[in-house]
């Protein structure tokens, strides 16, 4: 089933994400965390792809798995800079005869030392979505910066080349992960001023530690609130405090969402089936509504 049909549901839709093994020697690991993260019932379960397409061969395993034997909707990621377009092409092939209907289409982080753009790589997330839109009836998910990409020193910049995305052929977008909800409210009132009409599911990322905090924002450039870095501060010492802190205030930043009016929110919690159930505990009524 597509994606974007599950969105158009009436209902509130929550969704997962894991990330596969780099190696063959944690698959089975990934699976029981996979396998757990199903028995939720989540509205489908999105597979990471690691950089050059290192996990490409497990992302389709995974995605197959839960669609095929979890009975569960999967969403493969796909990053395209560090791979040729021949490579990619080789893997929307893969997907396609693996069943699989959705895929999230990602420019991907520029390898160290590479020579990028080139003629045989694409250079934009929206050259991939057109390929993938070119090569099947894909389901086409695309990410979103509420705060902005970190190469793009104008908002405005980022919100025109957003639109050129999605015009691209894209069904859906997914947040970055973000820690204050009137950043994300803000970015939906611009991106609906530009004329982006598509679904958008606000990212959220339960931060359970603090080594995940310094990494989180290493990778995004996120802005914390003073409100989140005070739970930091008293509990950061304390992994099993930072713990469900850090739940607590992810299912905090849910439960407003789903107060105004927000049916359809991503969580960002990786291969951590406890972090996941523990959410889908704190929200068991609310999600019924």
């Amino acid at each position: 089933m597509k994606i974007s049909d599950i969105l158009n549901e009436e209902g509130i839709h929550i969704s997962f994400e894991v990330f596969p093994p780099k190696t063959d020697i944690g698959f089975q690991k990934v699976l029981e965390a996979t396998d757990r993260i199903a028995e939720l019932n989540p509205s489908y379960i999105s597979v990471t792809y690691g950089a050059g397409g290192g996990t490409s061969k497990n992302t389709a395993k995974i995605a197959a798995h839960i669609k095929e034997d979890l009975g569960v909707e999967s969403l493969a990621h796909l990053t395209c800079a560090s791979s040729t377009k021949k490579e990619v092409q080789a893997v929307i092939e893969n997907l396609k005869s693996l069943g699989i209907e959705n895929i999230l289409a990602l420019r991907g982080d520029i390898p160290e030392g590479m020579v990028f753009p080139s003629e045989d790589r694409y250079h934009y997330a929206f050259e991939l979505v057109e390929a993938i839109r070119r090569s099947g009836n894909f389901c086409i998910g695309a990410a979103c910066y509420p705060e902005g990409h970190v190469e793009n020193e104008h908002k405005a910049d980022d919100i025109r080349y957003l639109k050129q995305k999605v015009d691209s052929g894209v069904d859906f977008l997914t947040t970055q992960m973000f820690f204050d909800n009137d950043i994300h409210y803000n970015f939906l009132y611009r991106i609906r001023e530009a004329g982006i009409t598509v679904p958008v599911l606000p990212g959220i990322m339960p931060i359970t530690s603090a080594a995940q905090m310094k990494r989180s924002q290493e990778l995004s450039g996120t802005v914390f609130p003073k409100r989140f870095l005070s739970i930091l501060d008293r509990f950061g010492d304390y992994p099993e405090a930072m713990m469900q802190a850090g739940i607590a205030y992810a299912t905090d930043q849910i439960i407003d969402l789903l107060a105004n009016g927000v049916r359809n929110i991503h969580v960002y919690s990786m291969n951590k089936p406890g972090v996941a159930v523990k959410i889908m505990e704190n929200l068991s009524e609310m999600v019924k509504c």
